[in-house]
């Protein structure tokens, strides 16, 4: 409870200091709100309809995470309403007992639900009619003032989601990028931090292993962004741009992609390391000078995504003498990465003549290591490393 506790608390702080997840949240639920009320005035008081039930309910739902998945659920919720209403109807008129058109109706409608064109608004059917036949309302009037409600919610919902603040998620893309940035520099550094101790076990592969697995699930939710945040200018991407609603500085696709080659590239490194360990196997990782200086590049290359996260979240708008600035802790650390290179490579081929097992090992943990950097690094900017087939010809 006290965690809990603690990350509400966390949360509204958040929403209050300034623009993020709280606070889109934050607005979604008030427009929700909003929207319900708004519904239920127009319904009850402009209208004077005592049935004033199905506007607000469907007001109140229909403010979803983009306008064009308002849209899309508020065809399928109506479709969904509409039969769910009549089915019911009929059933009761034609057997005149509530027990058998419940009987009737609720299993075709429970089938129904499942329809994929109906997404997950198929269940409303079931419950209107539940609702239909438990009111005993069932007469032509009634039918016309519940689907005339549910239009009217319908309506409402979508234009409160899209008129008022209409939620883009282009910033999530950033905050998972960044964070899968972070994510890989803290698994490059775990496993470096291991190296250095020498004590590998099963249950240090293990933790590799399930390292790579939270990096993954860190690549899935990067993805999912990444959907949400075009389906968030779907029908408004004109005139959001219009009142200067889109961010320019959203971080293209294919940085999305580049981190997906990086995270598959970790993935295959804690692979051959878990092989490694592996007390059946014939070599095991690099031990001595050679797994130190191996350990120390994982961690420079660590320290290199931890850095591509925090400029990524930093302000885009850095004078120049700041942007030199940050740019010295990267050319040293390349000067470091390239001289670890060069003791690694002279390691390689002095492996090469002694024992085949270890030089397959350290060769691919170096190709691996190699193939991390040219992807952080971006190969065509200055100061990059050679490509991987510096591996493979020595």
């Amino acid at each position: 409870m006290r965690d809990e506790a603690r990350a509400v608390v966390g949360a509204a702080r958040r929403a209050g200091s300034g623009p993020g997840r709280e606070r889109d949240l934050v607005a979604q639920s008030l427009k929700a709100a909003a929207a319900a009320l708004l519904a239920w005035m127009v319904a009850r008081e402009w209208l004077g309809d005592p049935m004033a039930l199905m506007a607000p309910w469907v007001a109140v739902v229909l403010v979803q995470a983009t306008v064009y998945s308002s849209l899309r659920r508020a065809a399928q919720q109506f479709a969904a309403i509409c039969v769910g209403t009549l089915l019911a109807s009929v059933a009761q008129v034609v057997t005149g007992d509530t027990l058998v058109a419940l009987a009737l109706s609720v299993p075709v409608l429970m089938l129904l639900s499942n329809w994929p064109r109906l997404g997950d608004q198929g269940i409303y059917a079931t419950t209107v009619a539940l609702f239909t036949l438990t009111t005993g309302a069932v007469s032509g009037s009634a039918i016309g003032h519940r689907l005339a409600q549910a239009a009217l919610g319908a309506v409402i919902g979508v234009a409160v989601n899209a008129l008022v603040l209409p939620p883009i998620h282009l910033r999530d893309v950033r905050e998972n990028l960044a964070a899968l940035a972070h994510e890989a520099g803290d698994v490059l550094t775990g496993i470096a931090e291991d190296l250095r101790q020498g004590d590998w076990d099963a249950s240090t592969a293990a933790n590799w292993s399930h390292a790579s697995t939270r990096l993954a699930r860190r690549l899935d939710g990067l993805r999912a962004a990444r959907g949400w945040s075009e389906e968030s200018l779907r029908l408004t991407r004109g005139w959001l741009r219009a009142f200067h609603r889109v961010p320019l500085d959203v971080p293209a696709g294919g940085e999305d992609e580049r981190w997906s080659r990086i995270t598959g590239h970790v993935a295959a490194l804690t692979r051959a390391l878990t092989a490694a360990v592996d007390d059946n196997r014939i070599a095991g990782p690099p031990d001595g000078t050679t797994g130190e200086s191996y350990a120390r590049l994982l961690a420079l290359l660590g320290e290199a995504c931890r850095r591509e996260s925090r400029s990524l979240l930093e302000s885009c708008g850095r004078t120049a003498r700041q942007e030199s600035h940050s740019h010295d802790p990267r050319r040293r650390a390349e000067a470091a990465m390239r001289e670890l290179h060069r003791t690694l490579q002279t390691s390689l081929r002095d492996h090469a003549g002694l024992s085949a097992a270890r030089t397959a090992v350290l060769g691919t943990l170096l190709l691996q290591a190699e193939n991390i950097w040219a992807e952080i690094e971006r190969p065509g900017e200055d100061g990059n490393l050679d490509s991987a087939v510096r591996v493979r010809r020595s």
